[in-house]
């Protein structure tokens, strides 16, 4: 579609797709104030803390330094966020990429961490995965923040990161099955490896439940040679769910 005709359908009134406000961005002002109030979270995983802390227990504990230097989430992975991520991964509506990145953007250390990161990359799905949706959310989402703060965004890599097999159903497994389960699964593109060298990345996904899937991939950019990795998700799931 030309960029006119997308500026266009963008500047018509619109309701929001939560309250059915009118008129109204897709997510009113008044929804976001409710529903996406700043939270403490894990500086490695972005799990919600009760107070002003730096890590969760699970991360205190882990063995080794958390792969992740940073991790930041824009919402928890709640109503009214979960049905709209549902529409933007599985009903074909990749617009949502625009709002939820407007909301990672908002993020306090969003944009610092940004400007800081050399490299921009999508957690991968695997290539039968992306044949049947069509696209990426995790790309979507960066094309999102690059569009909004094209100054602030580092270069995209969209293939740095290879998904070479697709993961059983993790949805009732805990943080270590999990990682039992995603054990090779992310490795750095034979093409592209050499860019990663000595490089700050950041990794975008739409959804983070126990971390385990970003500390995967960021353990793959680390041994590709990535001096430092970070993440920017949309959403983060609790620990309950």
């Amino acid at each position: 579609m030309p960029a006119a005709r997308y500026a266009l359908l963008e500047s018509l009134p619109a309701t929001c797709q939560v309250c059915a406000a009118w008129p109204a961005q897709p997510v009113c002002e008044a929804c976001v104030q409710r529903f996406a109030a700043p939270r403490f979270r894990c500086r490695a995983c972005a799990a919600v803390l009760p107070g002003d802390l730096d890590l969760c227990g699970t991360c205190q504990t882990l063995p080794e330094a958390p792969p992740l230097a940073q991790c930041l989430a824009a919402v928890d992975y709640d109503y009214p966020w979960d049905h709209l991520i549902a529409r933007f991964k599985f009903r074909s509506e990749p617009g949502w990429a625009k709002p939820f990145a407007q909301r990672m953007l908002q993020v306090p250390g969003a944009l610092p961490l940004l400007q800081s990161c050399e490299l921009v990359v999508p957690v991968p799905l695997t290539a039968q995965r992306l044949g049947e949706r069509g696209y990426n959310q995790a790309w979507e989402l960066i094309k999102g923040l690059r569009r909004l703060a094209p100054c602030a965004t580092g270069c995209g890599m969209a293939t740095a990161l290879v998904r070479l097999g697709e993961t059983p159903d993790q949805h009732s497994l805990g943080r270590e099955a999990r990682l039992r389960n995603l054990r090779g699964v992310f490795a750095a593109h034979p093409l592209h490896a050499h860019g990663l060298v000595g490089r700050h990345v950041l990794l975008v996904d739409d959804v983070t439940t126990t971390g385990a899937t970003l500390h995967t991939a960021a353990q793959a950019l680390r041994q590709a040679g990535a001096a430092r990795v970070s993440a920017l998700v949309f959403a983060r799931t609790a620990p309950s769910r």
